[in-house]
């Protein structure tokens, strides 16, 4: 099969001619438009066994059990395993020996008359890739944008064609199953920020590397992945919970880069009475961070070490594509108005003040801070050491250009910006690109920069380009 095809029509007749895979549809939220692509196109008899819509509460519980929430990831995996079993159940016997089953399944809120906000919901397929095999599964979450109930429903219609088609036909190539998904889907009516593959059509998958390939196609803005390695749905990792969140390279993470995070959450939990079970922690790397000063990006390797360093650490990652501070503070402010702290270094904070960064902003530094400090968003700052002259700059010491000196007095009077003060000397002279430098040269001088387990997992799996003397 072709893996030049991108039409949704050619896509659906493909696999209504192909007469070996063989399937159900069942979709509830938005209509049953992935399955009218298979009936329209024509063959669908060869395709589908059955295609449903189970709206109401009552039916849809009878069907798939009970849930909370009726647009979740466990009502998608339950739709999923009934819709499948039930195809074995009552065709494996028969034609099982030929053909290969597939349950696709969607729950999702579209926009409506009676809500007037951007829908959300979740797809899935589970399919076999060979006659009696075990089957392999893909699940996503998407956020809709359209402007109506039907730009919902025509955008989902051509995901889930496009999902099915990829599974069946491009399985053996995630990377550009991934990048179908996007076929005919405008970027700005839909934004994919969760995929998970699993089963043994993905045994060499690592779903970290596909969370950067949704960012870096374009496909979503952020993506995360928890410290056990699992992808995560963002919602419903930091809906209504306070977050702290640091950017960096992490390159290798160093005592400044632990303790830079370990004070701020110190501080963030006391001054706000915090529980700090409830805290979410991330490490953000944004997708320059991601590349090398001379803007060649580093390889799948490179970023998978980071990740098992941060996991090391017990840290969730957030991949993101905000540059800027106050984009990321609006896609956090999506999903909480608890507390929010930014822990930075002072060289972050002089990037903050530099105006060349709002240019494309009509209201320029004013609208950025606007936008970042909105709801209850603070930054907190650590000192630099400054290796001209071996002096540490701390809050109090910085100073951005005159006209927006009473900016910053007004954002640290206001309690936005907090200065870190109790960062140990030894820890603000420790420079990561240095570390880098000393690990890949053999010297042993980089161990005592990092934490112990960091040192260890480093050495023990080579990691960075480890040299030994």
């Amino acid at each position: 099969m072709s893996e030049t095809i991108h039409d949704q029509y050619q896509k659906a007749a493909a696999i209504n001619r192909s007469r070996q895979k063989y399937g159900t549809i069942a979709e509830i939220g938005a209509g049953q438009e992935t399955a009218r692509w298979f009936f329209r196109v024509g063959g669908a008899a060869g395709t589908i066994a059955k295609t449903m819509s189970a709206y109401d509460m009552t039916f849809s519980d009878a069907i798939y059990g009970s849930a909370p929430r009726y647009v979740c990831r466990e009502r998608l995996q339950a739709m999923l395993e009934v819709e499948y079993n039930l195809l074995l159940e009552r065709l494996a016997t028969t034609r099982g020996s030929d053909t290969t089953f597939f349950a696709f399944a969607n729950t999702v809120s579209a926009r409506s008359y009676s809500h007037k906000k951007d829908g959300q919901g979740w797809l899935g397929i589970r399919f076999q890739t060979q006659p009696n095999q075990p089957p392999s599964r893909i699940e996503l979450h998407v956020n809709l944008h359209g402007k109506s109930n039907l730009q919902d429903q025509e955008t989902l219609g051509l995901l889930g064609v496009n999902l099915i088609y990829g599974a069946l036909m491009l399985h053996e190539d995630p990377t550009t199953l991934l990048s179908s998904l996007q076929d005919n889907v405008h970027a700005d009516q839909a934004e994919l920020d969760m995929i998970d593959f699993s089963g043994p059509a993905f045994a060499r998958v690592d779903n970290r590397l596909m969370a950067l390939q949704l960012v870096e196609q374009g496909m979503s803005d952020a993506a995360m992945f928890t410290a056990d390695g699992r992808v995560a749905q963002v919602a419903d990792v930091l809906w209504q919970r306070p977050v702290l969140i640091e950017r960096s390279r992490f390159r290798p993470p160093t005592h400044l880069t632990v303790d830079l995070l370990e004070k701020t959450r110190q501080t963030l939990t006391r001054e706000n009475d915090i529980d700090d079970s409830k805290l979410v922690v991330l490490a953000e790397m944004t997708l320059n961070n991601l590349c090398e000063e001379d803007g060649e990006c580093v390889d799948a390797s490179d970023f998978l070490n980071r990740a098992d360093i941060l996991a090391a650490l017990g840290m969730n990652v957030l991949i993101s594509n905000y540059g800027e501070y106050y984009r990321l503070a609006q896609y956090l402010f999506r999903y909480t108005r608890q507390p929010i702290a930014i822990a930075m270094g002072l060289p972050s904070l002089y990037e903050l003040f530099d105006e060349k960064h709002y240019e494309d902003l009509s209201g320029g530094i004013l609208e950025a801070c606007g936008r970042l400090f909105r709801h209850d968003l603070r930054l907190y700052v650590c000192p630099m050491h400054d290796q001209t002259n071996g002096n540490f700059i701390g809050l109090d010491q910085f100073r951005p250009a005159e006209n927006l000196q009473n900016l910053l007095a007004h954002l640290k009077e206001n309690g936005y910006i907090h200065g870190l003060e109790s960062i140990p000397t030894e820890y603000l002279k420790i420079y990561s690109h240095e570390v880098l430098q000393e690990l890949q040269a053999g010297n042993k001088q980089w161990e005592s920069s990092v934490p112990e387990n960091v040192t260890e997992l480093i050495k023990s799996k080579r990691l960075f380009g480890f040299a030994t003397e």
